[in-house]
Parts: C-alpha cells; sequence; structure tokens
C-alpha cells in the first residue's frame, strides 16, 4: 500500500496555467514578441528560471546578461503574483477536496512536488493548506522537472522515499519526474500527451480507491 501522495499543482489542484500564460505573454510583447497557447505547453511543470530561457530562445533575445535575466524573470513573476490575487477555493479543480480529505482519513501523507515557486500562497488562496503535510521548496532542488529532484524532495519532507509514494502530475515532463524518482505515476488530462500510465481524463475520476487500484 503507498504511504504518500506527491502533487504537481497547476492543472492538477487548480488551473493557474491561463495565468502563467498570460504573464510570459506580457513579457514577450514587452521584449518584442509574441507567443501562442501552443508554444505555452513548452512551459508547463518548467521552471521559471527553464521557461525564461525557453522563451527568449523563442525571441531570439538571447544575449543578454545574467543581471536582465533575474530582472526578467522577477517581473514576469510580479505580473503572475498581481493576477492569482484574485484564486479563491472556488478554483480548486472538482474532486481534488475529497481526494485530499479521504487521503487524511486514511493516514496517507501528502506532499506538493510543485515547480511554482508561489505554491505555498496559492494552497493559502485555495485554502488547502491543512491538507499538505509537506510542500517541497522548488529553489532547493538543482534540476527541474523533468529531472526527478522536485519529487525525490516532496517524498523526503514527509519522511518517505518515493518508491512508497505515487504522484499526480498533467504534464508530459512532470510524468518523466515521477517516473525517475521511483515513484508511481498518474496522469491527469489526454494519455496523448502524457503517454502511457495510468491517466483519468479530468481530477473528479480521482478517488483513494482510484489510487489503490492503481498501485502495483
Amino acid at each position: 500500500m503507498f504511504k504518500g501522495v506527491l502533487f504537481d499543482l497547476d492543472g492538477v489542484i487548480t488551473d493557474t496555467a491561463e495565468y502563467h500564460y498570460l504573464a510570459w505573454k506580457k513579457l514577450a510583447e514587452k521584449l518584442g514578441f509574441t507567443i501562442d497557447r501552443a508554444f505555452n505547453e513548452q512551459l508547463k511543470g518548467v521552471s521559471r528560471e527553464d521557461s525564461l530561457t525557453l522563451l527568449l530562445k523563442h525571441g531570439n533575445k538571447t544575449n543578454i546578461s545574467s543581471e536582465e535575466f533575474i530582472a526578467l524573470a522577477k517581473e514576469k513573476n510580479e505580473n503572475y503574483q498581481q493576477m492569482i490575487q484574485q484564486i479563491s477555493p472556488k478554483d480548486v479543480y472538482p474532486g481534488i477536496l475529497a481526494l485530499l480529505q479521504q487521503l487524511q482519513e486514511h493516514q496517507i501523507r501528502i506532499s506538493l512536488a510543485s515547480a511554482s515557486k508561489n505554491g505555498p500562497f496559492l494552497l493559502k488562496q485555495l485554502a488547502l493548506t491543512e491538507y499538505f503535510d509537506g510542500i517541497a521548496d522548488p529553489s532547493k532542488v538543482a534540476h527541474g522537472k523533468p529531472a526527478p529532484d522536485i519529487f525525490e524532495l516532496a517524498a523526503e519532507i514527509i519522511d518517505l522515499k518515493p518508491a512508497e509514494c505515487i504522484g499526480i502530475e498533467d504534464a508530459k515532463a512532470g510524468i518523466s519526474a515521477i517516473i525517475a524518482s521511483g515513484a508511481q505515476p498518474i496522469g491527469v488530462g489526454s494519455k496523448k500527451i502524457i503517454g502511457d500510465v495510468p491517466t483519468v481524463a479530468s481530477t473528479d475520476k480521482l478517488s483513494f480507491n482510484y489510487l489503490k487500484e492503481q498501485w502495483k
């Protein structure tokens, strides 16, 4: 039986992807180019710094100093933080609150494995903080997804090994990270995007019993 569940945030607990997209789009336009939703797919589940690297490459703006790079990452985050002030408990995805309650009832430990440095703020806005036994700090890991670091840390802070945990993700990079960590992956969304792992079409299909059935 699994002892912990490691949750991604964007696209699993709530949808902040739209706000990320709008914040990156605003930054790109300031730099003199534009991005579309197809390009934005590459940024899902990827850290802010790695996303900015991809964005600058896309706009042929690779000759910027490290000081400018830091300033641009900060500006994007400020835009994004302004946009997410309006997030509230009504934005929690269907079935997620019930799943967290079921996991708590069965003494399953719960940890957040998000690339977002805004994870603690978002959980607070969504009124979900009390359900999480740990929140992995993405600034403490050497490599972002698809490397396993954030899932390894998310398991470690709840005193478990990744192999004792299930990881839930909606992005291919995140699924790769879960597999590399040794945790068992469960995808949310389209199998075509996520790959050949147990996948639910939407979060309302997630439940303690479903996770138990998938556990190998």
